[in-house]
C-alpha cells in the first residue's frame, strides 16, 4: 500500500473528522485524481518536442500518456486541425498516491527559489492546481538527456464540497502553502 494512503488513512481521517465534525467517514474529502499535462504548442514547428514530452511524462507518472490534438485550425499561432498540441495522464488508486508522495517529498525541494505555493490557486470547488516551470525537478529525467525544457501543470482533484476542506487535506498530507 502506498505510503500516503496509509497515513490517510490512520492519521489525516481522524484529524479530518474531529476538526470539521464529520460523523461519517465517507463525508470526510480525499483525493480522487491527479492529472498532469504539458502544453507542446512549439510542437508545431518540431514534432521531436511532442514525442521527448510524452516519453518524460511517462517516465514521470509510470503510465503512457494521451495525446492531445488541435480541434479547429488557427492560423494566427500556425496550427492545423488535427496536430499534436500536448500530452496528459490521469492518475488514480495506488500510482496517484505514489505520485503524490515523490511531488511532495522528492521533487518539491528541489525547486530552486522555492517559497511555498499560494493557496489561493483552489477553483472554488476544492480542487487544486499547480504548474512547474521545468520537467527537471523530478528524479526519474536526467538532465543530460533532456533536450528540450518543459514545463507541466498538475490539477490535483479532491472529492469535497470547499476551499477550506481542501486546504486542510494538503496540509495534513504535507503540502508546503505560503504563508
Amino acid at each position: 500500500m502506498a505510503r500516503l494512503l496509509e497515513k490517510y488513512r490512520s492519521e489525516i481521517v481522524p484529524k479530518m473528522k474531529e476538526q470539521f465534525k464529520y460523523s461519517n467517514v465517507h463525508a470526510v474529502p480525499r483525493l480522487e485524481k491527479i492529472t498532469v499535462s504539458m502544453g507542446v504548442g512549439k510542437a508545431v514547428e518540431n514534432a521531436k518536442r511532442m514525442e521527448a514530452a510524452a516519453k518524460e511524462i511517462a517516465s514521470i507518472t509510470g503510465q503512457k500518456p494521451l495525446v492531445s490534438r488541435a480541434k479547429k485550425s488557427i492560423s494566427g499561432f500556425h496550427l492545423r486541425q488535427g496536430v499534436s498540441i500536448g500530452c496528459k495522464v490521469t492518475l488514480r488508486g495506488r500510482r496517484m498516491y505514489e505520485f503524490f508522495d515523490r511531488l511532495i517529498s522528492l521533487v518539491i525541494p528541489r525547486i530552486r527559489d522555492f517559497r511555498g505555493f499560494p493557496a489561493k490557486a483552489f477553483d472554488g470547488r476544492g480542487n487544486y492546481s499547480l504548474g512547474l516551470t521545468e520537467q527537471i525537478v523530478f528524479p526519474e529525467i536526467s538532465i543530460d538527456d533532456v533536450e528540450f525544457v518543459q514545463g507541466m501543470n498538475i490539477a490535483i482533484t479532491i472529492k469535497s464540497s470547499s476551499d477550506e476542506e481542501s486546504l486542510a487535506l494538503l496540509e495534513h498530507f504535507g503540502f508546503p502553502f505560503r504563508r
